[in-house]
């Protein structure tokens, strides 16, 4: 029930029907995998269901093709459940099998501090669940379902796992949309903060690639959050006045 209005939104004009669930996105999940054996439901649940990832990997295609089929030396994603890494991965590796690309680029996983399992596991090399804090909804995981495909991408392409602050992510969602005009979700953010975060770590002659997978339109309270509601005035120009002072206007 904690989703995003949006997104519940969308569902419900597309004309599926929506039950919300009074718990976690981890008891959500767990709640689908069992309606799925009672009722005999299609279930299209991360680590479940291999279309998800085949689905994902042509994210990897679309990059190499885009580049003209040179493989990035760094590809930045958020993490949630891990499908979408794991698929990048396996697209990669699909490349690499045909020839089309020379070697594997480093894959970066980000995750919110509030929800890094994936983070302390590649640390530690210990998986523990954990109860998620982020505002970042889209990666608010406890439980990555797909943890398996996801550390063994990071490990095999001689990647990494790094956290990003609420903060980090609301900044990242900011800097976007200012300097590059995109509209980005926080969790959809949360790899161009991971990106900041280690970029004195990078040389900077390296390609990146930074996935952004959400849209903002998905979340519009956080985009509000990462700046601020604008202010309100009587519809006069004494209203506006006061509000604007002495700051000098120009309109171009």
């Amino acid at each position: 029930e904690s989703a995003p209005k949006a997104k519940v939104a969308q569902l419900l004009i597309f004309g599926a029907q929506v039950i919300m669930v009074k718990g976690t996105y981890d008891e959500a999940f767990d709640l689908c995998l069992g309606a799925s054996d009672e009722f005999g439901w299609y279930s299209r649940n991360t680590a479940y269901n291999p279309h998800l990832s085949e689905g994902k990997k042509t994210a990897a295609l679309e990059v190499c093709e885009q580049l003209s089929w040179q493989a990035p030396d760094r590809v930045f994603v958020s993490v949630g459940d891990g499908c979408i890494i794991g698929g990048l991965h396996k697209g990669f590796k699909d490349l690499l099998a045909l020839g089309f690309i020379e070697r594997l680029p480093k894959l970066v996983g980000v995750q919110a501090e509030g929800a890094a399992p994936l983070v302390r596991a590649w640390e530690t090399g210990k998986f523990e669940p954990i109860i998620p804090n982020t505002l970042a909804d889209s990666i608010s995981v406890g439980v990555p379902r797909d943890r398996v495909k996801a550390l063994r991408a990071v490990r095999e392409t001689g990647g990494q796992y790094v956290a990003v602050s609420d903060e980090e992510i609301l900044e990242a969602m900011r800097q976007l949309g200012r300097e590059a005009a995109i509209f980005a979700e926080p969790a959809g953010a949360a790899g161009f903060a991971g990106l900041v975060k280690l970029a004195d770590e990078i040389d900077p002659q390296e390609l990146i690639v930074v996935l952004v997978t959400g849209n903002g339109l998905k979340d519009v309270e956080s985009a509000i959050a990462a700046t601020k509601e604008p202010p309100k005035i009587e519809p006069t120009m004494e209203g506006l006045r006061q509000l604007i002072g002495n700051t000098s206007l120009v309109i171009l």
